[in-house]
């Protein structure tokens, strides 16, 4: 028994991760479509152009594996590939875009309305949005500097309208988290203390984590 439903588990990832890698593709032309419509360049580095399909790829064969045929795989992969596109443009282009913000804020939100309680999505996301804008004006008073930009801030709301109650919580320590590791390492090897990271990225890689996690 247990053997079927593995095998059956494992058709699902290697079929799935096709899917993925087809999604990639297309969340990496969409991010150069986009990328015009705001004057940026996009890049030709190996991973700004493989990156997404690969990463999708593999992340659907996790997502696979993990769910099987259901709803919720079609339903978490979805978002899956809003993450990655928000993690390859972030650290390319330093942007979180309001064209994939706000249709993801109402996505998540209209899937949030059927867990329960309704409304404990909604305000996990603007509790997380009121933590993040006050980190954001907080940090550029005492650094007369942007210390986390306004697509930090609305990446978290629709991270806590997806996640909800408690999971949005651990997502973004680990996005936090991951972040200061790279800040250090990027310190030491530097030498210096000028220069900024994006957070997006790691915050996205945190969601991904609880994402993985949640049935």
């Amino acid at each position: 028994m247990n053997t079927v439903f593995d095998l059956s588990h494992v058709l699902v990832a290697v079929a799935w991760a096709l899917v993925g890698a087809a999604g990639g593709w297309l969340v990496r032309w969409g991010s150069v479509r986009l990328a015009k419509l705001e004057d940026l360049e996009s890049g030709t580095k190996w991973w700004q152009v493989w990156g997404p399909p690969i990463a999708s790829a593999l992340l659907f064969a996790a997502f696979g594996f993990e769910l099987g045929a259901t709803w919720l795989l079609l339903l978490h992969s979805i978002f899956g590939l809003i993450l990655v596109q928000v993690f390859f443009f972030d650290l390319e282009h330093r942007l979180i875009l309001d064209r994939v913000s706000f249709p993801a804020m109402g996505l998540a939100l209209a899937v949030s309305i059927f867990n329960h309680p309704w409304w404990a999505g909604l305000a996990t996301g603007l509790g997380a949005g009121f933590l993040f804008a006050l980190i954001a004006v907080i940090g550029a008073l005492i650094f007369k500097a942007e210390a986390m930009g306004f697509g930090d801030v609305k990446l978290a709301v629709f991270l806590g309208l997806l996640l909800g109650w408690p999971y949005t919580v651990t997502a973004l320590f680990y996005g936090v988290f991951l972040a200061g590791v790279v800040s250090i390492v990027y310190v030491i090897w530097k030498r210096s203390l000028k220069g900024t990271i994006a957070y997006g990225p790691y915050l996205a890689v945190g969601a991904l984590i609880l994402l993985f996690q949640m049935r």
